[in-house]
């Protein structure tokens, strides 16, 4: 398998179908509407006067009139810093540098993979997802090896769930829940993510 097809598989592991369907569009649409494709925009991104990322994309609109979704694909590409969701053994690794949060992580994804063995589970830079057709939990390393783990559930369906915080999922998610080791991945978590995996259907 050469490097493109192999970059492009390993993406394909770590997004749903929804997700591959709607890059590939924002990519399509790019190219019919402006008759620039994606290769075209990274070059004149590459170009672009400013370095910090709201005056880039300011200067994407003001020059381009591009809208937020394409600015950011476009810099994404064009600028990756660091690890991108195609490369997910490296997003775990930066993600994940505490061995205590990281056996915590290896844990769920363990429960997961046994459960809902047509998850998929996309690391991200600031989380790793849990995915049906739509995202169904999000979990993220916290202070100190723990890890907490967001969920579309309310706070009522356990009392081991908190409200949401401020976190990379926190529009998608209410309830928080925190792992303290290993050992806190049992029956409950098992029902609350069961629960929450009817909801990514």
């Amino acid at each position: 398998m050469s490097g493109g097809k192999a970059k492009k598989a390993a993406a394909n592991s770590v997004l749903t179908e929804r997700q591959q369907k709607w890059f590939a569009s924002v990519e399509a649409s790019l190219e019919r509407d402006t008759g620039k494709s994606i290769v075209e925009w990274v070059k004149i991104a590459k170009k672009c006067p400013e370095t910090a990322p709201r005056k880039r994309a300011q200067w994407f609109r003001d020059k381009y009139g591009l809208g937020v979704n394409r600015i950011a694909h476009i810099v994404s590409v064009a600028f990756p810093g660091g690890p991108s969701w195609d490369e997910p053994d490296a997003l775990l690794d930066q993600l994940w540098k505490e061995k205590d949060g990281r056996a915590i992580y290896e844990a769920v994804v363990k429960l997961v993979r046994k459960e809902f063995p047509e998850a998929v589970i996309g690391p991200r830079k600031t989380f790793v997802s849990f995915s049906r057709k739509v995202q169904f939990a999000g979990i993220l390393p916290s202070k100190v090896g723990k890890a907490e783990i967001g969920l579309p559930l309310p706070v009522s369906a356990s009392k081991r769930l908190e409200p949401m915080k401020r976190r990379p999922w926190a529009e998608k998610h209410s309830g928080l829940l925190v792992l303290y080791s290993p050992k806190d991945v049992d029956a409950e978590v098992k029902r609350l993510l069961t629960l929450a995996w009817a909801k990514g259907a």
